[in-house]
Order: C-alpha cells, then structure tokens, then sequence
C-alpha cells in the first residue's frame, strides 16, 4: 500500500497534532479500544454526558477507513434496503432507516456545532444507473418522499449525460441534501473535542490483551494499562483478535482508492457537477472532483494483500467509463479494509456485562458510525434501549475461509449481473 503518510488525506490536514501514546496506569469510566469514527464518535457522545473517557489507538486518529474512504455522507446501510426489510419487516426496517438518515444529521450537527470548517462539505450526491432503470427509480424517488419526507430528484439520461460525458450513463437520483466531505480533517476535530472534554486520545496504543471479567476491566497496550468499567470496541477492518468472538462476526474486505493530478480543465472535459458521484452497482464507482483533483474508488475484494498496481487497475476504469481522461496522470493511490459482517448490517450490541461493541459499517459508514456511537452511548448512560433495533443481525460467525471465498463469488456474481443488465441495455438503446 501507498504509506498512509503519502496521501491526499494526510497531505492536506490543517492541524498536525499528535497525540501520545499511552504510559503507565490510566483510569477511566469508559475506555474506547478504536479511534476511528465510531470510536471517535462515541467518545464525544459519552464525554458530552460527563463521562471520563480513554481512546486508545493502535495507529492514528482516522488511520483505517475512517480516514481514507470517499467522504459521502447519505443515509441508508451496507445492507440494501430490500435486504433489511427482509430481515425485520416493514416497520422495524423503517426505524432503522430513519435512525441512518439521524446519523447524517449528526455528521452535519458536529461540522456546525465544532465549526469544522476544513472539513469542506460539498452538498450533493448523485446515483447513476449504467442501465435503462427509470421505472425503478420512481418508485424509490416516490417511496423515499413518501416514507420518509426526502425530495430525491430525478434525472433522464439527457439531463445525466450533460453532467457526466459518459455513454455508460442512463438515469440518476440527485440527492441535495446528502453530501461529501474531508473524513479525516472531520475524525481529528473529533479528537480534539474529546480531549477539551476532559477525555485523552492514545496513538500508538495497540491493545494486546484485554481482561474484562469483573466490575474492572483492564486493557494492555505494550507500554500501559487503562482500568475501566465499561469498555467499547470500535475497530474496524483491522481489528485483530483480542476478542476472538467479535473478530470472528466479520470479514476484512479492501477496497481502493485514487487521486488524481491537478488538471481541472482536462476533468472538466468529463465531469461537470461538483457533486459526489456512485453508480447502482453492488460494488460500484464512486469518485467526486476534490480542488481540481478527480478523486476515485472502486472494487471490493476479499484479498487483503494489495494488488501489484492499484493506481492502474483504478485507471482502467475511469478511462473505461471516461476516454476522455486517457491523458489523466494518478498522483496517488491508496487501500484500505473495512469490516463486513455476512448480514452487512453493523455489529452493535452487548458483548459482556458493560463490554460493548460497535463496529462493522461495511461501505457505508459516515452516517452509520455515527449513529451507531450514539445508540451505544445512550445505552451506556442508560437513557435507551434502542440498539436492540440491531439484534435481529446479530453476532454470525463469517464462515472463515469459506464465508471469504462465498463473500467473494459473491461479488463476482454481482459483477457478472450488472456486465449482463449494462449490455441489454446498450443493445436497447
């Protein structure tokens, strides 16, 4: 992997602060293992209550996904939504989609309440199908504004294609009031409330070893211990195995990103909404122009060793889908893991008496970290009980090498049914 140290992300921080790493006995009321955004977040959440709280993270604030992943910010899950209504059943899927559209609201509450203003929010986010998909656009245009009050506009292929100067491009849903922003500036102005708070943030502070039996729970890093009565874990597609159980709900699937160079006028050939961009497909593109700068991901896979040429296998596919940009030159490029538990639903609930977790977003976090922290946090507090809405998903075992080899012909079978859907239409059109 390209060092976390080179990318865009890390180049382009306005504040360079470091925070220690952990030394000696430390105690605290709650200690967070995880200083991503559910972590982050929780801490916030819970030292906004008056709670003593310890982050400890074996990295750096926002190292994992949290920190590299495309900045979009939308409600919803990892799971779809015929998924989840399957699951739960029509009311039940509805609380928790109104809980994810919470959590983008949380995300835009933190930006105005800590005046994060370098976390550079851009509204708009644009779904386009690569198939002939209007009927079934309406009817989610009309059932988003009927369930749940939100005005999603829709598009036809001419109004799309005069945005984006692709052929693979049919109709799109124009969703204003979602967003995309700068993660990592975001996850760090999180840290730095948590500590104004009266909480501390560790770096550097793996945890090796985790007692958690009894009302004190302790938990080792290679040169200190943090003495708790409650823990949460909030890790993601790196967590390892101090929680055997937990670590065995999920699997760690890469995805990879890419950042341009600097060439607004050459971009601008291909690419005319300042708005964040995805496609319909289970595991599509999504990309968005950052300051003159074409920013694009892609691909899921189980493998999580990185490829020889990231920067190359993400190019195929921005000049596939834009001939326009064979010239564009990849500045950086960059993977990264997230969690995904076999439902796609996050893992949030109870692992022990006050041992907690909250992890598992998939590719679809920004919102759900959030609200995830939350519902844990008024647990905690105890005002709620509302991350019972999660149970019915539960703690699955992934299958191991099995469930790895079953996410990934999965995937490939995804693959295979959006070439087939793209080629119809095509041959319609």
């Amino acid at each position: 992997m390209t060092s976390y140290i080179d990318t865009y992300y890390k180049r382009t921080l306005t504040s360079d602060v470091v925070y220690p790493g952990l030394s000696g006995i430390h105690d605290a009321q709650i200690c967070i293992v995880g200083g991503g955004l559910a972590g982050l977040t929780a801490g916030l959440e819970l030292g906004r209550r008056g709670r003593k709280v310890t982050v400890l993270e074996a990295r750096q604030v926002g190292w994992g996904a949290s920190g590299r992943n495309g900045g979009f910010v939308s409600p919803g899950w990892a799971a779809r939504a015929g998924q989840v209504l399957e699951r739960v059943g029509p009311d039940h899927a509805r609380m928790l989609f109104r809980l994810s559209m919470e959590g983008v609201a949380m995300v835009e509450d933190a930006i105005r309440d800590l005046d994060i203003s370098d976390a550079n929010v851009t509204q708009g986010i644009l779904r386009v199908s690569r198939f002939e998909n209007t009927r079934a656009l309406e009817q989610q245009r009309d059932e988003q504004e009927a369930e749940f009050g939100r005005h999603l506009r829709l598009l036809t292929r001419e109004e799309v294609r005069g945005l984006l100067l692709s052929k693979k491009y049919h109709q799109a849903l124009f969703d204003e009031a979602s967003f995309h922003f700068h993660p990592l500036n975001y996850a760090r102005a999180l840290a730095r409330e948590i500590v104004r708070l009266g909480g501390s943030v560790h770096e550097d502070a793996p945890v090796l070893q985790a007692d958690l039996e009894g009302a004190q729970k302790r938990l080792r890093t290679p040169s200190g211990e943090v003495r708790a009565e409650t823990v949460v874990f909030a890790g993601g597609g790196y967590t390892d195995n101090v929680i055997p159980a937990l670590r065995r709900s999920f699997l760690p699937i890469a995805t990879y990103v890419v950042l341009s160079e600097l060439a607004p006028d050459l971009i601008a050939k291909a690419i005319r909404t300042e708005a964040g961009i995805s496609d319909g497909r289970r595991a599509g593109d999504y990309y968005r122009v950052v300051g003159g700068r074409l920013l694009w991901g892609g691909r899921i896979t189980t493998r999580t060793t990185d490829p020889r040429d990231i920067a190359a296998l993400i190019r195929r596919e921005i000049v596939a889908t834009f001939p326009q940009l064979e010239t564009l030159k990849i500045e950086t490029a960059w993977s990264g893991l997230m969690a995904y538990a076999r439902h796609l639903m996050p893992l949030i609930g109870p692992l022990a008496p006050n041992v907690w977790s909250c992890t598992g977003f998939g590719g679809h976090g920004l919102n759900t970290t959030a609200i995830g922290a939350r519902v844990v946090a008024e647990a905690i507090a105890g005002e709620s009980d509302r991350y019972r809405l999660f149970a019915p998903f539960g703690f699955v075992w992934n299958g191991g090498p099995f469930g790895t080899a079953a996410a990934q012909l999965t995937y490939w079978a995804y693959q295979g049914m959006d070439f087939l859907r793209e080629r119809r239409s095509a041959r319609a059109s």
